[in-house]
């Protein structure tokens, strides 16, 4: 499960309290100090591919579609 829908269940365990604090317990995505996931791109939030050198934060797709507006050149 992704830690974009890991609440999705929360729906059907109102009713039931004790299980939805043991679910939370064992399914919330950890909190990260360090790694990939933190660095997300500041366009779209993808979190794979991400180009961080010159503070640029974003991520190689984004990156394509405005390297010529940041003053990038494609050299052959």
């Amino acid at each position: 499960m992704t830690t974009s829908d890991w609440r999705k269940m929360f729906t059907q365990l109102d009713a039931k309290p004790v299980k939805k604090a043991k679910y939370i317990k064992h399914n919330q995505p950890a909190k990260r100090s360090c790694g990939v996931t933190l660095r997300k791109c500041t366009n779209c939030g993808r979190a794979g591919g991400h180009i961080n050198k010159y503070g640029l934060h974003l991520c190689r797709h984004c990156f394509r579609e405005m390297a010529l507006s940041l003053g990038f050149k494609k050299y052959n």
